[in-house]
């Protein structure tokens, strides 16, 4: 398998068409990690430094929200490797920078090779911008996401005992949606969830089980 892919019969970030029984791979540092975590140093450093941990600012959710949404239908490592070019495409993911994007600056994202060009999810992103402000006047977008956090975590032994959506998940995307949101369903909210650490779908052999302080 390239390095710039996540194989689709390989559980990771965003959601997955298939689920094997593929448990831990221990690397040559000792470390088992999911077999995602183990295609290139990018995704390993990504797996071993952020994913899975919490996050609780409004601009780094909104930064995830948005690079969930493009990733809907790509390989991860697509954003990963593109991460630092969607960050200076848009503003750092600055709720109030993105959601005064005019016609203009559309047209020039659509035109920078640094970002995912697609024309759907740039406009999301500028109308999920303008929700996030929007939900200021309430508890604000981090306390709404993390309302939906589950009571129990999943205790997965292999990929194929991590589930790609949750009634958490479910209920997240509706709520989201209610409230102005686009390209938020529920498997994208459940590889959100799994991303910030509101849910531990570390496997239980891998050396990042329990790291994010959420869950025991």
């Amino acid at each position: 398998m390239s390095s710039s892919t996540i194989s689709s019969t390989e559980r990771g970030p965003g959601p997955a068409q298939e689920k094997p029984a593929l448990g831990a791979i221990r690397g040559e540092d000792g470390l088992a990690r999911p077999p995602w975590a183990a295609v290139s140093p990018l995704l390993q450093s990504y797996y071993d430094t952020e994913w899975g941990l919490p996050v609780r600012d409004e601009r780094g959710l909104f930064e995830r929200i948005s690079l969930e949404a493009f990733q809907s239908g790509l390989s991860w490592a697509i954003i990963l490797r593109k991460r630092e070019g969607f960050r200076a495409a848009f503003q750092h993911f600055e709720p109030d920078e993105v959601a005064a994007f005019s016609d203009a600056e559309v047209e020039k994202l659509m035109a920078d090779t640094e970002i995912v060009r697609n024309r759907a999810k740039i406009l999301a992103t500028i109308h999920n911008a303008k929700a996030t402000i929007a939900l200021r006047q309430d508890e604000g977008l981090v306390d709404f996401v993390w309302s939906f956090k589950p009571d129990v975590t999943p205790r997965p032994q292999t990929i194929a005992d991590i589930p790609t959506s949750s009634p958490e998940s479910v209920a997240l995307s509706k709520a989201l949606q209610k409230r102005g949101f686009k390209f938020v369903g529920p498997t994208t909210m459940y590889a959100l969830m799994e991303a910030i650490g509101m849910v531990d779908t570390h496997l239980m052999d891998s050396h990042r089980r329990g790291s994010s302080g959420v869950w025991s």
